[in-house]
């Protein structure tokens, strides 16, 4: 989101939060939502590919809600209603083809409308299809179709490749196909939250949502760019109340409004300009510049992400709905789990959720059960692949996720160890309070130079700067 989507968020939220009475307010954030995935798709060069982005967002959303209902829930009028009002609005943004672009919602000019006709019919047959489909096996193929489009959108020789195809169909020339061309805004975390429901269907912990609801849940336009990943029954019970707009919540959405604005724009973007990168690295003429450049990226980086996950939290505030939190003062923690704890929140308890634990339960249900130290070594270091891999499907992102499950391993055979040491320390708090600078000090250390395999493209250049940090 630039300062500019974000200020018109601001300025149509309040009226429609102050006017409208709940049920309005309800409709008002899902077509919102509805609209702004279109807004927000940046353009690409593959022909009317940042149209076809959003509109396999919304069918592949209404596919999993189909997957994902309760046995007993049918599909009401009011539910109708919703995928009318979609397909209304798809096609409503097709005629922006014939607008000039500075009228235009979407990046680029729609497909014809009555092409996007025939498409809406043909999704309306699939749907139905899918409708009549029960059992876990739906949940199952959903499950694996939106981790291949994941594989797809996160690998350069298979995002390379399916852009060469894409070209190919809208009879462009394939000699430039890239994979920074299937650029899909917001796919990571919509992907996240629909496995999430897909997976606590067959647990039968989700919530019964209307289609109405689970739409505005995934893709809720002020965290479908950055985050957090909400769960749905936490999202549900603030969707349905949706409390006025109080002095004090108008405040405090404000308050995080103005502090998320002053730590993207102002904080990190000036950071940007000296935070590490291939160009400074190969400027640097000394382990302290690299330093410097390897400190202003770790800083940017959080002020960064930090500051659009307080935009998101504020306008949420502002719609009533109360996004959860996603960082927790991380650089300042004692150990490495703890900063885990306190860094991108959701997105760690999310994978421990889905990864870690289901993975942990697997291994004990084996006739041979590992010992709890290599349970916890498999663990770690699968939890933090998955986070690595969540960002791309690359060996810089491999190389950190392993760094950082290496790390977490290594804490907790360290704690371990050393637990009656620590319950000691606390007839002691001047030691105690040293150890635990000693223990920032190293955490932030540790979380720094992870973030050379996460800053640069290859891993030739990040074990080049790896490697002069030390050259003093």
């Amino acid at each position: 989101m630039s300062l500019t989507h974000i200020l018109i968020f601001a300025a149509l939220i309040l009226p429609v939060t102050v006017a409208l009475p709940v049920r309005w307010r309800q409709w008002a954030l899902f077509v919102g939502s509805v609209l702004t995935i279109y807004w927000l798709q940046p353009a690409l060069t593959i022909r009317r590919l940042d149209f076809l982005f959003p509109t396999a967002t919304l069918a592949l959303v209404i596919v999993c809600w189909l997957a994902t209902r309760a046995p007993a829930q049918p599909v009401t009028r009011a539910d109708g209603l919703a995928a009318l009002v979609i397909a209304a609005l798809v096609l409503a943004l097709s005629f922006g083809r014939y607008l000039v672009p500075a009228y235009r919602l979407t990046p680029s000019a729609p497909p014809p409308p009555s092409q996007v006709a025939v498409w809406l019919l043909l999704a309306t047959g699939a749907l139905w299809a899918v409708a009549r489909w029960r059992g876990n096996w739906p949940r199952l193929t959903l499950a694996l179709g939106i981790l291949a489009l994941f594989a797809v959108l996160k690998t350069e020789a298979l995002g390379t490749a399916a852009s060469r195809l894409l070209r190919s169909w809208q009879g462009q020339t394939t000699q430039l196909a890239r994979a920074e061309e299937l650029s899909w805004l917001g796919f990571s975390y919509v992907a996240f939250r629909l496995l999430h429901t897909l997976r606590d269907r067959q647990t039968g912990q989700l919530p019964a949502l209307t289609l109405r609801e689970y739409v505005t849940y995934a893709i809720f336009f002020p965290a479908f760019t950055a985050g957090p990943i909400d769960r749905a029954e936490r999202f549900l019970g603030d969707l349905r109340a949706l409390p006025p707009l109080d002095a004090a919540r108008f405040v405090h959405g404000g308050m995080r409004l103005a502090v998320g604005i002053g730590k993207k724009f102002v904080i990190a973007d000036s950071l940007a300009l000296l935070a590490l990168n291939a160009a400074n690295a190969q400027q640097a003429q000394s382990a302290a510049g690299l330093w410097v450049l390897l400190y202003a990226y770790a800083f940017q980086l959080y002020f960064d992400f930090s500051g659009y996950t307080d935009i998101a939290i504020g306008l949420g505030q502002w719609c009533g709905i109360r996004l959860p939190e996603n960082f927790s003062q991380p650089y300042l923690k004692r150990n490495i789990t703890v900063f885990w704890q306190s860094w991108h929140i959701t997105l760690s308890q999310w994978v421990r959720s889905y990864v870690f634990l289901p993975l942990s339960r697997t291994l004990l249900t084996r006739p041979r059960k590992p010992s709890p130290t290599v349970l916890a070594l498999i663990g770690q270091l699968a939890t933090m692949l998955a986070i690595g891999l969540w960002h791309g499907v690359t060996w810089g992102f491999v190389v950190w996720g392993l760094w950082h499950g290496l790390g977490l391993f290594a804490h907790k055979v360290y704690s371990d160890r050393t637990r009656p040491y620590y319950l000691r320390l606390r007839q002691h708090p001047r030691l105690g309070r040293a150890v635990e600078v000693v223990g920032v000090v190293l955490t932030f250390h540790f979380v720094v130079l992870g973030w050379v395999w996460f800053a640069l493209p290859d891993l030739a250049i990040s074990w080049d700067v790896f490697v002069r940090l030390w050259r003093w």
